[in-house]
């Protein structure tokens, strides 16, 4: 759905803009990363609506993307499948509450995964030289390690997602 989609717009954009100088396949792509987080997002929030867990759904979409944009992780096969997939975790960490023991325990998990594995999965989707990913690691343990301050169950739910990610795309 979200490839095909991609695939309409691009060859839209490509038949008004013959000159563009992206290639079809770049600005497919692009479209079809844009697409992807804009259902996520649609899809999350809408549920959360009528599940009232809206500020909650909030706290794990930027949580996740941050810790995410840094750390890298795995991938999907498809863009459906990824925004299926994405919107039914998303929903149900939404609803992730726990004491302070098990807040610290995520957290320190998804630390210790972080500090071993991150960046993971990252060499073709950014520009950024291999010799800075030290700093993404850096500022992913900084992520990681506001929560200790902050306490939200659902962003030590968040992160320990995203960290699991970062070992699935190391075996994968």
């Amino acid at each position: 759905m979200i490839e095909s989609l991609a695939s309409r717009m691009a060859t839209g954009i490509k038949h008004q803009v013959p000159e563009h100088p992206a290639s079809f396949a770049v600005l497919k792509f692009a479209i079809a990363v844009i697409l992807n987080v804009l259902f996520i997002v649609a899809l999350t929030l809408a549920i959360s609506l009528l599940t009232g867990r809206t500020n909650e759904v909030v706290q794990i979409l930027v949580s996740f993307a941050l810790l995410r944009q840094v750390s890298g992780g795995a991938h999907m096969k498809s863009g459906t499948a990824c925004v299926l997939f994405t919107t039914a975790l998303f929903t149900i960490l939404s609803f992730i509450d726990v004491n302070s023991t098990v807040v610290l325990l995520f957290n320190g998990a998804s630390l210790l995964i972080v500090l071993w594995l991150a960046p993971t999965g990252i060499e073709r989707q950014t520009r950024i030289p291999r010799n800075h990913w030290p700093k993404l690691k850096f500022i992913a343990v900084l992520l990681v390690a506001a929560n200790f301050a902050i306490g939200s169950p659902v962003i030590a739910a968040s992160f320990l997602a995203q960290s699991v990610s970062l070992i699935i795309s190391r075996r994968g």
